[in-house]
Order: C-alpha cells, then structure tokens, then sequence
C-alpha cells in the first residue's frame, strides 16, 4: 500500500465546534468519516505557560493528497484557535472494502 490513507487527529475546544469542523471536512467530501472523541483532558505549553484543558478530539478518515491543500484551509476556517492541532498519520494498513469506502466518499 503506498500510504495515501490517513488518519487525521484534531483537538477543538468543545463538541459543539467539533461538530461543525466534522459537518465542514464531511460535506466538503474531505473527510469519509469523523468520529468525535469526548472528553479528553489536554496538557500543553502555550505561551510560556502550563494548560490543562478539557477538548474534544476528532479522528478523520481521508486521503493524504487532499490533506495539505484542502484539509487544513477547511479545519481553520472555523476553527477558533490560532494555532490548532490538524496532523496526519498513515494508514499503513486496512480492509480493502474500508479504503475503498474511504476513495469513494472524499473527492
């Protein structure tokens, strides 16, 4: 497999948002699937300083040329923070009928 499955990983900062950037990357055809993971707790640096927050984390289902382009611009455009989290990992294996599922529902 030449790895043009990913994972996308994306914290947001309530299901509510979570929910929108999910409806964006899905009816946009960026996204086959977005399952909503919620809570988790998020213990970060940012700006100097030590954050632990409630989020939610969304676990995408896409393709990988689709990612920095289209992917990404989506996610910001109605995601509230100034530097979100949006990163990929590969599927470096799954069912066919899976990916397949996963070619046939992102543009």
């Amino acid at each position: 497999m030449n790895n043009k499955y990913i994972v996308v990983l994306i914290t947001a900062p309530s299901k509510e948002i979570g929910v929108k950037i999910s409806e964006t990357l899905v009816e946009k055809k960026l996204a086959a699937c977005v399952n909503i993971v919620s809570p988790i707790n998020s213990l970060y640096i940012w700006q100097g300083k030590v954050n632990n927050d409630e989020e939610v984390l969304l676990i995408v289902k896409s393709r990988e040329e689709l990612f920095e382009n289209e992917l990404i611009p989506a996610v910001k455009s109605v995601h509230p923070y100034e530097v979100p989290e949006i990163i990929a990992l590969p599927i470096i294996m799954g069912s066919k009928d899976f990916l397949d599922w996963i070619q046939s529902e992102t543009k």
